[in-house]
């Protein structure tokens, strides 16, 4: 069995510290490829140092944070896009709108994500979408954005039906699960009962947001086994088959290969 974590932070400093023991603990779990979102500048030479470990496990993506879009962030996105001139990702991300944390900086948000999306058609790389309490805003903007070029993932998607379907209707994007589907209260199980898992990628998101039975606690590679099972379970199906379909999804979204 294979399982590909399509969202994972393990460059940051949290995982310094027994990186190889998380590494082991991953590779036994059948998780065999790790997909390397970047967060900002500060965050770039972690991605490529771990990028450079070992190139067909470790996959960087490039892109700036919706929650790292400040009032200077015109030359931050100038500096992250630049990087593409120097080395190859497999998407632009991760980009997005994020309103939790502060609603003030809407939108030079939406600017950055534009901009964002607009450089990941041209240059055919799929985008991977961060929307916390957003989903309207961003439906907005990749509504009008939407054509042959744009494809990609909205990120640790935890959507009702109609935002499931709406991300779907646009023909060229997957739906990224991770820890919440596991978390009691979330509904997102009847949600995904629904969605074909043609859909659906599969991600961590770690260090944040672990799965049950270890919510609150430190999020690892590892524990995208515990998202596959739970999957299994909603579709009445088994892990392998859930591996099998999400990886070659996750394969072929990113061109990844064998």
């Amino acid at each position: 069995m294979m399982l590909i974590d399509s969202h994972t932070h393990i460059y940051l400093e949290r995982f310094s510290a027994d990186f190889d023991e998380m590494l082991r603990r991953a590779l036994d779990a059948g998780v065999k490829k790790f997909l390397l979102p970047n967060i900002d500048i500060d965050s770039v030479d972690a991605v490529h140092s771990l990028a450079d470990k070992n190139p067909e496990v470790f996959y960087p993506m490039m892109g700036l944070h919706p929650c790292s879009v400040k009032e200077d962030y015109e030359g931050a996105l100038a500096t992250i896009l630049g990087q593409f001139e120097n080395r190859k990702y497999i998407a632009v991300g991760e980009i997005g709108i994020d309103l939790y944390w502060d609603k003030s900086t809407l939108e030079i948000q939406r600017h950055a994500f534009r901009t964002q999306i607009r450089f990941a058609k041209k240059h055919r790389l799929p985008i991977v979408i961060h929307a916390r309490d957003s989903f309207d805003e961003i439906f907005e903007i990749v509504d009008e954005e939407n054509d042959e070029n744009l494809k990609g993932v909205f990120h640790c998607f935890t959507g009702n039906a109609s935002q499931a379907r709406h991300i779907l209707n646009y023909g060229g994007f997957v739906l990224g699960i991770g820890g919440v589907l596991t978390f009691k209260n979330a509904g997102l199980d009847s949600v995904l009962k629904e969605i074909d898992l043609k859909h659906i990628i599969l991600e961590t998101d770690a260090p944040y947001l672990a799965p049950h039975p270890h919510r609150g606690k430190r999020n690892e590679p590892a524990y995208v086994k515990l998202v596959a099972e739970k999957l299994a379970e909603i579709h009445n199906t088994d892990v392998e088959e859930v591996a099998r379909i999400t990886t070659d999804n996750t394969k072929q979204l990113f061109e990844l290969g064998k």
